[in-house]
């Protein structure tokens, strides 16, 4: 993981689809969330992706059960602070002292700490973030703050949709351990210059979104509905939807002969070196041994490599993208 020189599973665990909670994933359940958990660590996976408003603690406190039931291994948890004004995301205009005020980010923390279980936070992330944050120091001060009395060990930021740019001000002052940036098939402007950058200020870089929030399952289509109160209803609006599927299923003829479309998902992530982890969401346990299985040391070959370089999508945030 950069810098902090921890060993982490090239497959992490993205626990938003666990949670539960308003806002979120439909169709979970505790049980299965649990099982799936526990099905991971026993696989190797180490590194445990979660934030407060993910069923507003609810997956915080998974993980906390988790931990208590492998005290013998070392897991990585990484949360995150919401922003205040519970706007994801953020905007040009958006001023830090409306999303991250000091007694913010220590309260946030100080509820991740209860509901985790833990004394300190391996990763603790921003949320949102604007770039022309960077040089206030009140954010820098509150942190430095948490840091020295060993609430939270190190710093990340968790990049807003399709603004891969928007950070690069931020790990240029040294302070940022992490990035989390949405990282995919479709979705390759990280590698334009943000990864440039990680690599050279040796950052931490979590792969978020590597199945395009399910597009790149494959099994989507145009009629596909969704649970009232599911979050997917509100992101996959007819206009992403439907050339969503459209792109995919041009992608779905290229997919090697034996592999499955997540598979290739996968691999085109693991591929590139700058990337530490990569956490799907899992709530089943056969997704979580299919993914984990990804983790083989196979790596793309140069032909479909170059290939997939054609399905590159650059998007500009809107009202639904969130």
């Amino acid at each position: 993981m950069g810098r902090l020189g921890w060993k982490v599973s090239e497959i992490g665990y993205g626990m938003w689809g666990i949670g539960g909670g308003e806002g979120g994933w439909t169709g979970s359940d505790d049980t299965s969330g649990i099982e799936s958990l526990q099905e991971a660590v026993n696989l190797g996976c180490n590194l445990f992706d979660t934030a407060w408003i993910y069923g507003r603690g609810h997956s915080e406190q998974l993980f906390s059960e988790l931990i208590r039931r492998n005290s013998d291994k070392k897991l990585y948890i990484a949360t995150k602070i919401p922003p205040k004004d519970r706007k994801w995301p953020s905007t040009r205009e958006s001023r830090l002292e409306d999303v991250f005020p000091n007694d913010h980010i220590r309260e946030y923390t100080e509820k991740s700490l209860h509901n985790l279980g833990t004394s300190s936070i391996d990763l603790m992330h921003f949320h949102v973030w604007e770039d022309a944050w960077t040089h206030d120091s009140s954010w820098q001060k509150a942190i430095d703050d948490l840091k020295s009395q060993g609430l939270i060990k190190s710093l990340g930021i968790s990049i807003n949709r399709w603004e891969p740019w928007n950070a690069i001000k931020a790990l240029r002052t040294g302070l940022i351990d992490v990035i989390q940036v949405v990282y995919n098939i479709f979705d390759q402007a990280p590698e334009d210059e943000l990864f440039r950058v990680c690599q050279e200020m040796d950052i931490g870089v979590i792969a978020r979104v590597p199945f395009d929030e399910g597009t790149l399952t494959g099994t989507l289509t145009k009629d596909t509905k969704w649970p009232e109160g599911d979050w997917r209803n509100s992101y996959f609006v007819p206009e992403n939807l439907n050339e969503s599927v459209d792109r995919t299923e041009e992608l779905k003829k290229i997919v090697p002969q034996g592999w499955s479309l997540p598979e290739l998902a996968l691999r085109f992530i693991l591929d590139n070196p700058t990337v530490s982890t990569v956490i799907p969401g899992m709530r089943r346990i056969e997704h979580v041994r299919a993914n984990i299985a990804v983790s083989d040391g196979t790596r793309l070959p140069a032909e479909l490599k170059t290939e997939l370089r054609r399905y590159r999508w650059d998007r500009e945030p809107t009202e639904w993208s969130q």
